[in-house]
């Protein structure tokens, strides 16, 4: 390296190195010492606004942690409601955010959490897509394991960005020092006929096979809303989501499209689908379906019936109105 091109390495180094450690000596003092932001701001003589900023970048880089181990009494009574109605092994219920827009965070912090005190040497976690997932990566605590497999159950999309299913598995994998594995293909493709001929000469068909190890699969639903991710990121048309709520659906799953009742419906994107097939997720042992919000409620409902789903994570305004709808019975 030329010696012009090597001093300005050397000084953007350091530069980075300065940076973390004042953001890192920023976060021990708000979550150590216990200082308010405007008292950090006058010890370190700089704006409450930097102060702001360098807690936040310090969460963002999991270089801070937010642990709760505490329960709202509401939530407890609704999640001992849901495991009664639903038949479910656990649930988690998270206190409703003051903002809607703040529910998918909160959700996605909860599932965090959860996943961390199920991880274990060995482990073959299957994890599918969204918003929500995607802000589980916030509180998923970095630990290194061994012989941990993480499979993304969803093919990729090139417009998602951070919430493409392959890049979400790989920051998972990262995280938890797991081998990932993807499905090398569109998550959507032209015909049926492709599908099969990238499972049975794609190497793909060894991917899926992995279902029979998975002790965890983390899932998510979407509603039939132009909102919705699978729609927003311009992956089907309007077209076709009309078309499909025609056809009676009412959500989807690593975008296989179900009704109220849990059943895939009769419709052509189901059939070019490049995901993990539903039949194979039904016999993982821990089956955790993690959304909320209002908008969601047809959706969870079909999807606690599509995977015969055994861990719920959800926000208590959804998880009243879940109870609502079911009527407190119990399959």
């Amino acid at each position: 390296m030329p010696p012009s091109k090597k001093k300005k390495a050397e000084v953007l180094n350091a530069t980075s190195g300065r940076i973390a450690r004042n953001r890192m000596r920023i976060a021990w003092m708000y979550y150590v010492e216990g200082l308010t932001q405007g008292e950090i701001a006058d010890v370190l003589g700089i704006g409450r606004v930097t102060v702001i900023r360098n807690i936040n970048e310090a969460i963002k880089q999991h270089e801070v942690r937010i642990w709760i181990t505490g329960h709202v009494a509401e939530c407890l009574e609704l999640e001992k409601a849901l495991k009664e109605a639903f038949g479910l092994d656990e649930c988690v219920v998270v206190p409703e955010p003051s903002s809607p827009a703040a529910i998918t965070k909160a959700i996605g912090a909860a599932a965090g959490m959860y996943v961390t005190d199920q991880l274990k040497d060995g482990a073959c976690i299957g994890v599918g897509w969204g918003a929500t997932l995607y802000e589980s990566l916030q509180t998923l605590a970095p630990r290194q394991l061994e012989r941990v497999e993480v499979i993304s159950l969803l093919g990729g999309i090139v417009q998602a960005r951070q919430f493409n299913p392959a890049e979400f598995a790989w920051q998972f994998s990262s995280l938890i020092g797991a081998d990932c594995y993807l499905l090398a293909a569109p998550a959507l493709v032209d015909s049926p006929k492709t599908r099969q001929a990238l499972i049975d000469k794609c190497g793909l068909n060894e991917v899926l096979e992995k279902s029979a190890k998975m002790d965890m699969a983390l899932l998510s639903v979407g509603n039939m809303s132009a909102q919705s991710t699978a729609f927003r990121m311009n992956f089907m048309s309007d077209a076709e989501r009309r078309s499909l709520q025609e056809k009676g659906a009412v959500g989807d799953m690593l975008n296989n499209f179900f009704d109220l009742e849990g059943r895939l419906v009769k419709h052509p994107i189901n059939d070019r689908v490049m995901s993990m097939p539903i039949e194979r997720l039904i016999s993982v042992p821990r089956r955790v379906l993690i959304s909320g919000g209002l908008e969601k409620v047809d959706a969870l409902l079909g999807g606690l019936k599509l995977v015969k789903a055994n861990v719920l994570i959800t926000s208590e305004a959804t998880a009243t109105a879940l109870l609502e709808r079911r009527g407190g019975k119990r399959d």
